[in-house]
């Protein structure tokens, strides 16, 4: 019995010594490297035995094992280490608690004593508390405080989760740096590129690859910039573009705000409306996402595609938004001798408000202009019921009443009341106002536009300036404010306000009120101009040309008359009710004057030249557009 107690203590006493040993041998080599922290030692274990494998001296320990290195301390089910190495490798439930900031787990691990590397594998895991990276294997050195993973992992950072094949975070300054299938999904966004750069306090991920953001209602793609995925903003450069169900926006950099719906494009910004064909191109543009509005400054460029004949507008600002469909169409009343702009200010029969407008702050000018204005843009669509009223004629009462008389190409006047019943037959030249009753709520977006101050036009058909521009895709109405002109080939056309109705995206009619007034040249680059006024003057389009035009109240002419060979043979001034002006090939052909007129034939020769112009007569030709690319600029 003594002698087996004695053998027991023995043994228990080598085992000490072997530990000892072991811990001299490790405690030298730690001091060869000069870092007394680097040492690892055991805090406990349920079972401790001294192994043999490829000829290395291990210390394995069972059940409960618990390690500390510095501030590090492991604990796992068994492990084996190797104090001559300074490693570790740790089994089952493994738990790396580093200064209780960052928490690591693993089924296994493989910890390099010297360089504080741990790999830990199986269900691996790596937390700071807010932060929780897994992977099927990780990293973590302890040193820098840096987790890898390279063969695929996760984030989630609150509601966030983050992919991708490789990632890198370092906890102290809680970046993460993604790469390779990085996917980002949150509730209300996703975000996907090849590389990204992701802070898991400020939540912002900066994009250093194509990126692809698409939060439900709109889809971002940039290249570079930052994303704020916590309140939704970003400032994007290098050509990015937000797409949405309607529409496109590009811009060198683009700034945008889930939180107000603004995006903010700065530099060679487009606009599209693939719905309505509509491009806006400028170098600044504020764009309300939710509302669909966009605001364009700095050279900005409307272009209307149509099938044949594209429409370009310029001017210093200009506003598009998406038409409500509560708003009742109604006719403005106009009383002649006032301002059209004023008239429309001064008191619109407004059935309801239009809900939406364009936005205070970013049309405070154009509001001061004219702020009634603005609030009934999307309910004006006819002409002034003084038109519909005054062309309401039946034929049988105006050819008892007037008397009819046709100025032609031939030096001869003649009564032709066949030519005026026939165009008293068209069905458009009995009713210009829209019916007001006949006008149907939309459930598709319609469109309006606005542009203010020094617009121009163009398009192969007709070319025009004004003070500003409204219109709508509702009623397809162009409505020109302000001193405007139009050109319809060599034909100028003036009122106090012009409105340009088209069909299927080609001009259809214009009404031209009041002070309505029409000039040609007689004769290329010399001073003779054929010259028709009125009250109100209403044209029709026959393909891209003017067919004929029909003016109403105290309308006036100066018409030059040629013969055969086209010289010049008399020159005729005319006072009339109304008149009908007919066009070939956009120019000139013949008058008919309708209902009571007076005039004197003048010879050519004999003509006074003081009374060849009417009253307010010009002839703006140099303010023309030339081209499209007139308008482009540089």
């Amino acid at each position: 019995m003594m002698i087996c107690k004695m053998q027991h203590f023995i043994r228990y006493s080598l085992v000490l010594i072997g530990i000892y040993l072991l811990g001299i041998m490790g405690a030298a080599a730690q001091q060869k490297t000069g870092d007394s922290t680097s040492v690892i030692h055991i805090l406990h274990a349920d079972t401790l035995n001294n192994i043999t494998r490829d000829s290395v001296q291990l210390a394995r320990f069972i059940g409960n094992a618990s390690f500390r290195q510095g501030n590090t301390i492991i604990s796992c089910d068994s492990a084996f280490k190797n104090s001559l190495s300074n490693q570790l490798d740790a089994y089952g439930h493994v738990h790396i608690n580093q200064a209780d900031s960052v928490q690591v787990y693993g089924d296994y691990l493989h910890y390099e004593g010297n360089t504080r590397l741990a790999t830990l594998k199986g269900n691996a895991r790596l937390t700071d508390g807010k932060v929780n990276i897994s992977g099927p294997e990780l990293q973590y050195d302890m040193n820098a405080r840096i987790g890898t993973y390279t063969q695929g992992g996760k984030l989630i950072n609150g509601t966030s989760t983050l992919t991708s094949k490789e990632g890198f975070y370092y906890a102290d300054t809680k970046d993460v740096y993604f790469k390779y299938n990085v996917l980002l999904v949150d509730p209300s966004y996703t975000l996907t590129t090849d590389t990204l750069l992701y802070n898991t306090d400020t939540k912002i991920a900066t994009m250093v690859a194509p990126t692809t953001i698409n939060d439900g209602k709109t889809i971002m793609y940039t290249t570079s910039g930052y994303y704020n995925t916590e309140t939704g903003y970003g400032n994007f450069g290098n050509r990015p573009t937000i797409v949405d169900s309607a529409s496109t926006i590009t811009a060198d950099n683009i700034e945008t705000d889930k939180v107000t719906g603004y995006s903010y494009a700065t530099g060679n910004m487009v606009y599209r409306d693939t719905a309505n064909k509509m491009s806006l191109l400028s170098n600044y543009g504020k764009v309300n996402q939710a509302n669909k509005t966009v605001l364009a400054t700095q050279h900005p460029l409307l272009i209307l595609e149509r099938d044949k004949d594209t429409l370009y507008m310029v001017a210093d600002t200009l506003f598009s938004g998406v038409m409500r469909g509560d708003s009742i169409i109604t006719a403005p009343v106009k009383r002649p001798g006032v301002d059209s702009l004023a008239e429309d200010t001064a008191a619109p029969r407004k059935i309801k408000a239009p809900k939406q407008l364009p936005p205070p702050d970013s049309l405070q000018e154009f509001a001061q202009m004219d702020s009634a204005r603005r609030a009934i843009a999307d309910s004006l669509t006819a002409v002034p019921q003084q038109v519909d009223t005054a062309l309401k004629l039946t034929k049988a009462d105006t050819l008892k009443k007037s008397k009819d008389t046709l100025i032609t190409g031939k030096p001869l006047l003649k009564k032709d009341t066949a030519l005026v019943a026939h165009n008293l037959k068209r069905p458009d030249s009995l009713a210009l106002a829209l019916p007001k009753d006949t006008v149907k709520p939309d459930t598709t977006e319609k469109r309006y536009i606005l542009a203010y101050h020094h617009v121009r036009i163009y398009s192969d058909s007709l070319q025009g300036v004004a003070d500003s521009v409204y219109y709508s895709s509702r009623d397809s109405i162009f409505r020109f404010y302000r001193d405007p002109i139009l050109w319809a080939n060599n034909t100028q056309l003036t009122g106090d306000t012009i409105y340009l109705y088209t069909k299927n995206q080609k001009a259809d009619k214009l009404v031209m009120q009041p002070n309505a007034l029409i000039v040609n040249e007689a004769e290329l680059n010399k001073p003779l101009y054929n010259q028709i006024k009125g009250n109100i003057i209403t044209g029709y389009f026959a393909g891209d040309a003017l067919d004929w035009m029909h003016v109403d109240g105290n309308a006036e002419s100066i018409y030059y008359v040629k013969d055969d060979d086209g010289g010049f043979i008399s020159v005729n001034k005319s006072l009339s009710a109304i008149i009908n002006i007919h066009f070939t090939a956009g120019e000139l052909n013949k008058v008919v004057f309708i209902k009571d007129p007076e005039g004197t034939m003048y010879p050519f020769t004999q003509r006074p030249k003081d009374e060849m112009l009417l009253e307010n007569f010009r002839w703006d030709i140099k303010r023309k557009p030339k081209s499209k690319y007139e308008l482009m600029g540089k």
